[in-house]
């Protein structure tokens, strides 16, 4: 290694551990690494859950939340960070506190109040405080259309006006940009939409893939996370992040008794097939 190389973007997450990887802070530092960045971690809380379900959350004290993060941002300079699960509402203060510090780095948030299955990650007081004293402090939230009900108190009806009100007060709370997305919706396609402060910025609609997936939210988030750090505008970020994650899910795979889980490698997987392929057929025009 020649000492000098370019240093990659940084990324540091804020999230709770998920023993399978599917979501949580390992889905997060899969997604980045796939991406070219190195993700740094502080963690929240120790969940114990597999692809089926969450058995239980266990939170990290605050404080020590809190000396993770701020060790690592004395002695490297962070490109964007990236928020999940925090487990408790002294860690959503913790959090909101750090990041306040760094006005000039982009936070995306990934508001997780359930898992796929339904167990509750997020009651009532740390919803409270992450529209109180997160939101203001993020650059673009990332909630999936019951979420970003919840958030904003709106009717859980789902027509299109209806979520257009729910983005318009979660912008007024704080928010920059609020991309609300429809995997949960019922649609024949899943219809993400991205708001600003002027109203609607873009609406993109995917095929809705067969199946249920572990970890489709923390990938997306991350996503964003790792463009904005390269540099990219929120629109850019927004736009190439939903077509890689939804490649991730096109790509995903079931290694247990519950949901599929995406592949944020499935880029390398498919040049090593492809390279595997041109071995095998470079022998064969050799004869």
């Amino acid at each position: 290694m020649t000492i000098g190389n370019p240093t990659p973007q940084l990324v540091l997450v804020f999230a709770a551990s998920d023993p399978s990887a599917g979501a949580g802070i390992q889905a997060d530092i899969l997604t980045l690494a796939s991406l070219g960045c190195h993700p740094l971690s502080a963690l929240t809380a120790i969940t114990v859950q597999d692809t089926v379900g969450v058995d239980s959350v266990h939170p990290i004290d605050a404080g020590l939340v809190e000396r993770q993060a701020r060790t690592l941002l004395a002695d490297m300079r962070v490109e964007a960070f990236k928020i999940g699960v925090l487990g408790s509402v002294e860690n959503v203060v913790a959090v909101a506190h750090i990041v306040a510090d760094y006005p000039d780095i982009p936070v995306v948030f990934d508001p997780v109040l359930t898992s796929g299955r339904g167990d509750d990650f997020s009651g009532e007081g740390i919803m409270s405080a992450m529209c109180e004293f997160l939101l203001p402090r993020t650059t673009v939230l990332t909630p999936n259309a019951p979420e970003a009900r919840r958030l904003a108190g709106c009717r859980a009806d789902e027509d299109e006006s209806g979520i257009d009100l729910c983005a318009q007060r979660l912008i007024a709370m704080g928010a920059q940009y609020v991309l609300i997305t429809g995997t949960h919706e019922n649609t024949p396609e899943v219809i993400n939409t991205l708001y600003g402060r002027d109203g609607v910025l873009r609406r993109d609609c995917w095929d809705r893939l067969p199946g249920s997936y572990h970890g489709s939210g923390c990938t997306l988030a991350s996503t964003i996370a790792g463009y904005l750090a390269g540099g990219a505008s929120v629109d850019d970020a927004v736009r190439d992040a939903q077509d890689y994650t939804w490649q991730t899910l096109a790509n995903g795979f079931q290694p247990g008794r519950g949901q599929f889980i995406p592949d944020r490698f499935f880029r390398a997987r498919s040049d090593g097939d492809k390279a595997e392929m041109s071995r095998v057929g470079g022998h064969g025009d050799g004869r």
